[in-house]
């Protein structure tokens, strides 16, 4: 067993409090099926927000999945002049069998551009 880091985002079509939490149910629901993951794996999970997504914390949505008892953090993404706008991230630090190399990344719709190369 070993821990590992699990990368995701997804970008929204608005600022939306639903809509912010519905993906990021998605994005963390999507996560932990590619990885073969259950909220007893989770260590830790760490969400950013790039600076115009300001409706929601999206650990909420982490908490209404029942991760109730795992760590989880929200921040927000360094602004980089012409960054992806809308694009929740998450790092999720798991205890897993896989192998690195083995890990799933998940980005979803948009996002999916930020990391062609690592994307699912």
């Amino acid at each position: 067993m070993a821990v590992r880091a699990v990368r995701g985002a997804v970008q929204l079509d608005a600022d939306e409090r639903e809509h912010l939490l519905a993906s990021t149910r998605e994005l963390v629901t999507a996560v932990l099926e590619a990885n073969r993951l259950s909220a007893a794996d989770l260590v830790s999970i760490m969400f950013t927000c790039t600076p115009d997504l300001t409706s929601e914390f999206p650990a909420v949505a982490a908490r209404e999945l029942g991760l109730g008892d795992v760590p989880l953090m929200c921040a927000v993404e360094v602004d980089v002049v012409g960054a992806m706008p809308r694009v929740v991230r998450l790092m999720a630090l798991v205890e897993t069998d896989l192998a690195r190399a083995e890990v799933q990344h998940v980005y979803l719709r948009g996002a999916t551009a930020l990391r062609r190369d690592i994307a699912q």
